[in-house]
C-alpha cells in the first residue's frame, strides 16, 4: 500500500501514513502505544475534515465568483462549518506562511539585486563581453603562433642544409 493510499487502499488521496504516525508518536505519552487500526481511523478522519473544509471552501470561492482557493476562503468555511475554535491558530500559521514566504522570495531577489541601473547593468555585461572576446581572440593568436612555429623552424632547417 502506497504511502499515500487511505487506509481502504484505495487511489484516493490521504495523508502520509508515516507523518501522521510520526505526529501520533509525538502527541501521545511515551508509555502508551497506538494500534494501527486506531492510527488507519485517525487518518480516515483527518481526510474526511481536510475534504469536508475544501468543499465548503470551494463553495465560498464559487460564490464570489473565483477561480482560486484563497487563505480567507479556508477561514470563513472553518467559521460555517463551526469550527471557530481553530481560526486563531489556522490565522497565525497562515501568517507565519507568508513571512516565510516573503523572506524566501527576498533571498532570492537578493541575489539578483546588485544595485546598479539597468543601463549600468548592461554596460557592465558589455565590457564582460569584450573582455571575454579579446582574451578568446588573444588565445586563438597564441595557438595559432605555436602551430606556425614548429612549421618555420622546418623551413629554416631545411635552408640551411640546402646550401
Amino acid at each position: 500500500m502506497s504511502d499515500y493510499e487511505n487506509a481502504n487502499g484505495s487511489d484516493e488521496l490521504s495523508l502520509p501514513r508515516a507523518t501522521v504516525h510520526k505526529l501520533i508518536q509525538e502527541m501521545m505519552p511515551k508509555d502508551i502505544t497506538c494500534a494501527r487500526e486506531t492510527r488507519d481511523l485517525l487518518i480516515d478522519c483527518c481526510n474526511e475534515f481536510i475534504h469536508l473544509v475544501a468543499s465548503e471552501a470551494n463553495e465560498v470561492c464559487e460564490k464570489e465568483a473565483k477561480k482560486t482557493i484563497a487563505a480567507e476562503h479556508v477561514l470563513t468555511a472553518l467559521k460555517a462549518l463551526g469550527f471557530e475554535g481553530y481560526l486563531d491558530e489556522v490565522q497565525d500559521a497562515y501568517e507565519d506562511h507568508r513571512k516565510q514566504q516573503s523572506r524566501d522570495r527576498d533571498k532570492r531577489n537578493a541575489r539578483f539585486d546588485s544595485g546598479l541601473t539597468e543601463e549600468e547593468s548592461l554596460r557592465q555585461q558589455e565590457q564582460l563581453f569584450a573582455q571575454a572576446r579579446m582574451q578568446l581572440e588573444s588565445q586563438q593568436l597564441l595557438q595559432q603562433q605555436v602551430q606556425e612555429q614548429p612549421h618555420q623552424h622546418d623551413q629554416q632547417t631545411q635552408e640551411g642544409t640546402n646550401p
